[in-house]
């Protein structure tokens, strides 16, 4: 009994299928790991139990103090990366 191999005419076909669900999958995976927009909530539901309700001196505060350590944490991230890279090209 022979094999049956599927035409070519679902060739191009099965290809934009797989080529759609890999772009879609990609764009799922931007929006799960946004670390900009969780750290935005963590730090206004943090503030807003930590320091009063929004607009208060105390909130407004608190927040400048997150957004200080957080731009202090990208900073620290980013320079770790250069280095790892120019490690990594031997430079």
């Amino acid at each position: 009994m022979p094999i049956r191999l599927p035409s070519r005419a679902f060739a191009p076909a099965s290809a934009a299928m797989l080529l759609a669900v890999l772009t879609l999958a990609g764009c799922a995976n931007l929006e799960r790991h946004n670390p900009s927009a969780l750290s935005q909530a963590d730090d206004d539901a943090y503030c807003q139990a930590n320091g009063g309700p929004q607009g208060s001196a105390a909130y407004v505060s608190c927040r400048k103090d997150r957004d200080v350590a957080a731009t202090h944490e990208d900073r620290m991230a980013r320079t770790h990366r250069e280095l790892a890279e120019r490690m990594l090209n031997g430079q």
